[in-house]
C-alpha cells in the first residue's frame, strides 16, 4: 500500500509554496490582515489557478479532486499564513454539494470554482457548544419565501464575503440560508490573530426566496463540521511547519556563551518534542483527509483524533517557538508571534480537544 502523495499531489503543493513566497510573502500578508484580510488581486490569482475549484466536479467548472487534495493546498498556504479565504470558499463548496438541488449548485458551484464570488459557511452560534440545539437562528414561512432571525456571531470571513451560508432552525427542520452581504448587517469581532477575520452576522427581518433556503440534516451538519475541522487541522499543520523551521533556524544562529543555542539539550529536547508532535498530528491530518472521500463512516474517529491532537500539540509548539526565540520572539515585528496567534484561533475552531478526545471516547464505546 502506498502512504505517500501522488506526483500531481507533490506538484500541487510546491506550487502553493512558490506562491506563498513569491505572491505572499510574511509581508505582505501583515499587509492585509491590517488592512482587513482580503486581496481582490490574489484572490483572482489562485481562482486561475484552479485552487478554489478543487472539490467541485468538472460538470460545475471545478477540478473534482478530493478532500486529500485540499488538505494539500490548505497545508502548503499555511506555511505562509495565508490570509485569505480558502478554507472558507471550500467549506461552503461542500456544503452547496451536501445540501443544495440540482438547480441551486448549477447556480452557485461554477462562480465559486472561478473565483468570481467569495463564500463562507456558518454554523452554530454557541462559541463553545457542537450541537444542533447550538444553532438559534431561525428561518420562518413568509409568503412564497423565508423571513430570518436571530444572529451568527461567529462567522469566519464574513467580512470578505459575497455570499453566506448560514445554518437555522427551518420551518421543517435544520438548513442553510444563502444571504448576500448588502442583505445582511456585519459586525467585524476583535480576534488575536488578524489573518483570520471573523464577524457577526445579524439576519433579523432579512427575507429571501424559497430557492435560498437548503434543508440540512443533523448527520449533513455534523459532516460539514468534520470538514471545517479537517481543514483547521490542515492549516495547523502547514502553520506547525513553518513554525518549526523558524524556530530551528533561529537556533542555528543565536549564539549564546559561545556556541549556537541549538547545542544546548534544553533547546534541543523541546525542538524534538515540537516535531515529534507536529508529524504526529500531520499523519492523523492526512488519514482524516483520506476518509472524507475514501471512507467516509471512519471520517468523525479520524478527524476527531486529528483535531483532538492538533487542537493541544500546535498550541504548544506556537508556545515553545516563541519562547525559544526569548525576548524577540514576543515583538510585533517579528514573525514568531504571528503562528502562535495562529494557533489560539485554530485551537477552538470547530471543536477544541476536549470535544474532539470526548467523541473519540464515545465513538470508540467508552
Amino acid at each position: 500500500m502506498n502512504f505517500g502523495f501522488t506526483e500531481e499531489q507533490n506538484l500541487l503543493r510546491d506550487q502553493v509554496e512558490r506562491f506563498m513566497q513569491d505572491s505572499c510573502p510574511i509581508t505582505r500578508v501583515r499587509e492585509i490582515s491590517d488592512a482587513g484580510g482580503f486581496d481582490a488581486d490574489l484572490w483572482k490569482q489562485i481562482g486561475e489557478l484552479g485552487w478554489l475549484g478543487l472539490l467541485i466536479p468538472e460538470a460545475f467548472g471545478g477540478l473534482g479532486l478530493k478532500w486529500i487534495d485540499q488538505v494539500v493546498v490548505l497545508e502548503a498556504a499555511a506555511t505562509g499564513l495565508c490570509p485569505l479565504p480558502m478554507a472558507s470558499q471550500a467549506l461552503a463548496s461542500t456544503a452547496i454539494l451536501t445540501c443544495a438541488n440540482d438547480d441551486q449548485k448549477s447556480n452557485w458551484l461554477p462562480q465559486l470554482a472561478r473565483g468570481e464570488a467569495v463564500y463562507t459557511l456558518g454554523l452554530y452560534d454557541d462559541a463553545n457548544w457542537i450541537d444542533p440545539a447550538a444553532i438559534t437562528a431561525t428561518a420562518k414561512a413568509s409568503g412564497d419565501g423565508y423571513v430570518l432571525g436571530g444572529k451568527k456571531p461567529f462567522v469566519n470571513d464574513a467580512g470578505s464575503a459575497d455570499y453566506l451560508l448560514l445554518a437555522v432552525q427551518g420551518p421543517n427542520g435544520l438548513a442553510l440560508a444563502a444571504v448576500a452581504k448588502d442583505e445582511v448587517r456585519i459586525t467585524a469581532q476583535p480576534t488575536m490573530d488578524n489573518t483570520k477575520p471573523m464577524a457577526s452576522v445579524d439576519l433579523e427581518d432579512v427575507q429571501i426566496g424559497a430557492d435560498r433556503l437548503l434543508p440540512m440534516t443533523a448527520g449533513q451538519l455534523y459532516h460539514l463540521t468534520d470538514c471545517g475541522a479537517l481543514a483547521v487541522t490542515a492549516e495547523m499543520v502547514g502553520a506547525g511547519s513553518a513554525m518549526l523551521e523558524l524556530t530551528g533556524e533561529y537556533a542555528k544562529q543565536r549564539v549564546q556563551f559561545g556556541k549556537p543555542i541549538g547545542q544546548y539539550q534544553g533547546v534541543k529536547h523541546r525542538l524534538a518534542d515540537m516535531y515529534v508532535d507536529l508529524e504526529s498530528y500531520r499523519s492523523l491530518c492526512y488519514f482524516a483527509g483520506w476518509c472524507a472521500d475514501d471512507d467516509p463512516k471512519e471520517l468523525a474517529r479520524a478527524v476527531s483524533l486529528a483535531k483532538g491532537y492538533a487542537s493541544d500539540a500546535f498550541n504548544q509548539i506556537g508556545i515553545d517557538g516563541v519562547g525559544l526565540h526569548g525576548a524577540i520572539g514576543f515583538t510585533a515585528e517579528y514573525d514568531a508571534q504571528l503562528f502562535l496567534k495562529r494557533s489560539k484561533w485554530a485551537r477552538p475552531m470547530f471543536g477544541d480537544s476536549d470535544f474532539h478526545l470526548d467523541r473519540v471516547a464515545s465513538l470508540g464505546g467508552l
